[in-house]
């Protein structure tokens, strides 16, 4: 099944790494290590062999292939003279899937389960990893999410793979084949990089081609479901929805309090087979007690996932029971003057900081928002969670465009903007702010008793003025105990 899994001939094959990040780097030890004649391409990185286009010269240095960071655009000067002289483009995926190395056993290489979406790639990468091994799978949660790709794909060792895919890193996969893939949703974020939200779909439904067993989408996101109708799938493949309702045949859901499947179970034209309770998520459970819907949304798409790979249902209650959250992801960092400070800066898009909003009751927010924008515009979120803001604290280069849509749509909720400066200084002003507007309730706004939280959820990328949305986080958390310090 999928794309052949000998591997490509590099040995003195003249190759272009093209950035130099994480994944940029395991790239070029990977092609060195197969005899490949690497050279180097970043704008920045000290050690790359050329920093611009004319260092390169007109053929690239002779480059037969390139493989492209994640972080640089389609319309990068480089790759766009890649595509002039015919020179194949990949990813650092898409060389991770052809050299894919035979597990020990000698069954082959490892089977990819694939996730991409808008928000929530990360959990469900890590339940699915927790998942596996509660099942006995040696696994790895990789790709966006830490360990390359490049990596693990060549790792004899590992059973399965949980792999986490940008639209960035798809963009150039033309062969992967993963046993499943998902698309969690799809909602506007980085146009900048694509140009339009039908292009960045587009390159998330790469995510389906060659799909073996199972494409799982989000039967609440009609987009994600048009991406598996679009998709190129090995015959026999099926498509898997999740819903936060009860199932119909070929979906995974919930049944009053219990994650139940119909997609994969032996009887499941009559039968739903239990997947394990909403009590199993309660380590993922928001302020109130409750665990937020978009939570048990990933946690279906990692069930169905696993299912895919032959998992028990029993493995998928046990998985869940033993996954605990990552940092930045709505975490309570502290109390000052009995307000909870929580961190959400894992949030860098609208769409991720309306579901974090809506985990909060009415009125009971005050937001620190803002950062680069990645041309996003803000109108749909403040409108829609308008009711929970008891102020806002704007941060970051792009306040402009949450500004005139708190302007249009929350006119009552008071604003307060920190120019921007030294990254710690940022969030100590910011959380200062924070702190005044916690103490009272703004003019216009009804007191309603409801607890008030202090609010990470930035609805930005970070790199403005931190170099991660973990390190956007830190400093918030590093503001917090030094505002305890003085309550």
């Amino acid at each position: 099944m999928g794309a052949p899994t000998s591997p490509v001939a590099l040995e003195g094959r003249a190759v272009l790494v093209a950035g130099l990040g994480i994944s940029g780097r395991a790239a070029a030890q990977a092609l060195t290590d197969r005899g490949a004649a690497v050279v180097t391409f970043d704008d920045r990185a000290d050690d790359a062999h050329a920093h611009d286009l004319a260092a390169l010269g007109p053929d690239l240095r002779g480059a037969e292939l390139v493989v492209a960071s994640p972080g640089l655009p389609p319309h990068h000067e480089v790759l766009a003279a890649a595509r002039a002289r015919g020179v194949p483009v990949w990813s650092e995926v898409e060389l991770a899937w052809r050299l894919r190395a035979p597990r020990t056993d000698g069954s082959g290489p490892a089977p990819w389960l694939a996730v991409t979406g808008t928000n929530g790639k990360t959990t469900t990468v890590g339940m699915l990893e927790s998942i596996l091994r509660a099942a006995g799978r040696h696994t790895l949660a990789v790709g966006n999410v830490g360990t390359p790709v490049v990596q693990a794909a060549v790792d004899p060792s590992l059973d399965v793979l949980a792999v986490e895919l940008s639209s960035f890193q798809l963009h150039h996969t033309t062969s992967m084949s993963a046993q499943a893939a998902a698309v969690l949703n799809v909602a506007a974020d980085h146009l900048d990089w694509h140009g339009s939200l039908d292009a960045y779909a587009a390159d998330k439904g790469r995510i389906y081609e060659h799909a073996q067993v199972a494409c799982v989408y989000n039967a609440a996101d009609p987009r994600t479901e048009a991406l598996v109708r679009e998709a190129d799938v090995v015959d026999g493949a099926v498509a898997v929805g999740f819903t936060l309702g009860s199932p119909g045949v070929g979906q995974v859901g919930v049944v009053e309090d219990v994650l139940v499947d119909r997609g994969f179970a032996r009887l499941r034209h009559t039968h739903a087979a239990e997947l394990g309770t909403l009590d199993d998520l309660a380590r993922l459970a928001g302020p109130d007690g409750q665990v937020p819907p978009h939570v048990v949304q990933d946690a279906l798409a990692a069930a169905a996932l696993a299912l895919a790979h032959g998992v028990e249902p029993a493995h998928v209650r046990d998985g869940l029971r033993a996954f605990a959250p990552g940092a930045h992801r709505i975490v309570t960092v502290g109390r000052v003057d009995d307000v909870a400070y929580v961190d959400d800066s894992k949030a860098t898009n609208a769409h991720a900081a309306a579901a974090s909003l809506a985990a909060f009751g009415e009125r009971s927010v005050v937001w620190v928002a803002g950062g680069l924008a990645k041309g996003a515009t803000f109108d749909e979120l403040v409108r829609t969670r308008r009711d929970r803001l008891r102020g806002v604290v704007l941060i970051g280069v792009d306040r402009a465009p949450l500004r005139d849509a708190l302007a249009r749509h929350a006119p009552d909720v008071t604003v307060v903007e920190v120019d921007g400066g030294d990254t710690g200084a940022v969030m100590t002003r910011a959380v200062e702010a924070a702190r005044r507007l916690a103490a009272g309730v703004p003019e216009g706004a009804a007191p309603t008793g409801a607890p008030v939280t202090v609010l990470l959820a930035p609805a930005c990328a970070s790199m403005d003025q931190f170099t991660s949305y973990a390190h956007r986080g830190d400093a918030f958390a590093a503001a917090v105990r030094a505002a305890q310090g003085t309550s």
